[in-house]
């Protein structure tokens, strides 16, 4: 098993560039293969005539999937190795999956990205590293796979990596390490080839125990969105518990010490930190991700949806929010339409001002638009019922996402992201802004 260090990543690539095959093939090399679903691997494999089993199979788990070939809804899988524990969000690649995609990448600490080495980046690979930008996955892993069809030649590999190069500064990808790989012999996904000895880089999977994890939540400015009120029920008379009054929910980022002064958003009153309680007992800090009730030294009027933080760097309280979404719905996005942002434990009611921008991938940039369609990724303009206390993406991925939910049905429309309004961020506010 791992050392405790979790590693979140996801996969993308375009049809038909194997990422199946890759990741069926980590999954295999590692030992995370059960005998029973190898065994169920082979015996299809051989019904299809291969001469090897087809580790794709291991991935592609719908039965639409199988028969198309394609991969169609994120598929979670999890493996360990004796350095680190990993769980891995297969993304489909089709562009009308692109929603699937951002879904998968939401939470990733690393995307690896595919390449076809014959045909190198294409359009697929524009929108996955948008997308990687966007929600500011610090690191990307660029996998020029089926070198072996190139006669592993690394002039093929290193025409790729320096077009990504160029293409990863103008979108503010702030990492990308090149690796080539051959997913169906398995050269250099668990295990080095001697058939490039060029390449003096780790492997897939070395690359995956060692990258660095450098946005620890707890390393962030406090936030605490208000989940849920504990107050005493109506006919407890026991004394000990009648004055007890506490605020429950996950600590989202940071760490929060008895004795902290806090503030309670949106009303932006002031008190202390009185206790922390669990259900082992209480702490003397929490930090995220730990669920606690949180007691102040105030009896303020504290609800679900506010917020506590620390004083020192609040985030903006506002009724009015620039933002990036990706459009998730079959109905297209048009200015005036009334929803709900749903932001941490806050929903409130919202209304598009405008749309801004459309995000273009080829050149990218952002062209003007009058409405958002199924997998469009745009900058908006929201107006908001109630005020909500936000941080730009670019500062919390945690804190400065949000979603779009029709009132009507509860539907999810879109996922967004928080603009910074000083303009920082390049991912985030240069990509959305209209050319003359």
């Amino acid at each position: 098993m791992g050392d405790g260090t979790l590693l979140r990543l996801a996969t993308a690539g375009s049809v038909d560039d194997g990422k199946s095959t890759l990741v069926g093939r980590l999954l295999h090399d590692t030992r995370s293969v059960l005998a029973d679903q190898l065994e169920a691997v082979e015996r299809v494999s051989r019904d299809r005539g291969l001469d090897r089993a087809d580790l794709a199979l291991l991935t592609d788990g719908l039965r639409a999937e199988r028969e198309q070939g394609i991969t169609i809804d994120v598929a979670y899988r999890y493996f360990a190795t004796a350095r680190r524990t990993f769980v891995l969000a297969d993304c489909p690649g089709h562009v009308q999956y692109t929603r699937n995609t951002v879904t998968g990448a939401s939470t990733a600490d690393v995307v690896v990205v595919l390449v076809d080495a014959r045909n190198g980046v294409v359009e697929q690979t524009r929108r996955h590293l948008a997308v990687a930008a966007l929600l500011r996955v610090p690191h990307v892993a660029l996998a020029v796979n089926k070198i072996d069809l190139v006669g592993f030649d690394q002039a093929w590999v290193t025409a790729i990596a320096k077009e990504v190069a160029g293409l990863a500064e103008e979108l503010g990808v702030p990492d990308v390490r090149t690796l080539p790989v051959s997913a169906l012999d398995g050269d250099n996904v668990v295990t080095r080839s001697e058939r490039t000895p060029w390449y003096n880089g780790p492997t897939l999977l070395e690359y995956l125990e060692t990258v660095p994890l450098d946005l620890d939540p707890r390393h962030e400015a406090f936030r605490f969105p208000v989940q849920y009120v504990l107050r005493p029920q109506s006919g407890n008379r026991s004394g000990e518990h009648r004055d007890y009054r506490a605020y429950a929910g996950q600590v989202a980022t940071g760490v929060v010490r008895v004795g902290d002064e806090v503030v309670v958003l949106p009303s932006g009153r002031r008190t202390t930190v009185a206790g922390l309680d669990t259900a082992d007992g209480p702490l003397d800090q929490a930090f995220a991700p730990q669920s606690v009730a949180v007691r102040l030294a105030d009896d303020l009027d504290v609800s679900r949806g506010d917020l506590l933080a620390h004083p020192e760097g609040t985030p903006a309280v506002t009724q009015d929010l620039e933002a990036t979404v990706c459009w998730l719905a079959e109905r297209e996005l048009r200015p005036g339409r009334r929803l709900l942002l749903k932001h941490g434990t806050r929903t409130v009611r919202a209304v598009v001002r405008e749309i801004r921008s459309r995000l273009e991938l080829d050149p990218v940039a952002g062209s003007p638009a009058q409405s958002l369609a199924l997998n469009d990724i745009g900058r908006v303009v929201l107006r908001l019922a109630a005020p909500v206390a936000a941080d730009p993406y670019a500062v919390s991925r945690r804190t400065g996402s949000f979603l779009l939910i029709d009132d009507h049905d509860g539907w999810t429309l879109a996922a967004g992201m928080v603009g910074d309004p000083r303009g920082e961020g390049r991912a985030l506010d240069d990509l959305h802004t209209p050319g003359p």
